[in-house]
């Protein structure tokens, strides 16, 4: 992408063109492949990523290998292991591509520069950190008080169309539910 469309995709993000010019000037462009890994789990997070365009999840890990899908990253979100990055410790989950995607990569060390001599980027922070709580918050209380029918039919509500760039078992995994109660609750739907 052309410095003049990444600043085009920032402003999606509500960053005005100086303070575009001021993030392109700290970061880079960089492609990341279906299935790739952005970040791995149990690694110390250096960098941040603005989801420009693709599809990302934050997956867990336990250790028998069952993957449990802690967010969906649509473009126009920030990927980071924030929490992490900011004690400077290892990501307990990791940061998955699930499509050949596109990032503006922004090392930490220069974000943090970057927020130093401009309030914008502080202001930009805690609206991310809002948004991102709120996501979470709701996320919480669905998991805990309703069933999985309900929040499969939320699923699709919320994010039309998705359930078609994903594998039923990263659906399945998203909803807290095994692929086989996935596949009862469709075919239920359905008929």
């Amino acid at each position: 992408m052309t410095n003049a469309q990444l600043t085009d995709v920032l402003f999606g993000y509500g960053i005005p063109a100086t303070e575009a010019a001021d993030l392109l000037a700290i970061s880079r462009s960089v492609s990341v492949e279906r299935d790739e890994y952005y970040l791995a789990s149990g690694q110390i997070p250096k960098k941040m990523a603005f989801n420009l365009k693709g599809l990302f999840r934050y997956v867990y890990l336990d250790a028998k290998g069952n993957e449990f899908t802690k967010s969906v990253i649509l473009e126009y979100n920030v990927l980071a292991s924030y929490s992490a990055m900011l004690h400077q410790t290892p990501s307990y989950f990791a940061i998955q591509a699930l499509e050949d995607s596109q990032v503006l990569e922004v090392p930490y060390q220069e974000w943090l520069r970057l927020k130093d001599t401009n309030r914008f980027w502080d202001l930009f922070l805690i609206r991310m950190l809002e948004k991102g709580f709120c996501v979470k918050e709701k996320r919480e209380r669905d998991l805990l008080l309703l069933d999985a029918e309900t929040r499969y039919k939320n699923f699709l509500v919320e994010f039309p169309g998705l359930e078609h760039r994903l594998t039923w078992q990263i659906v399945a995994s998203y909803l807290g539910i095994k692929p086989e109660s996935l596949s009862r609750i469709r075919k239920k739907m359905a008929g």
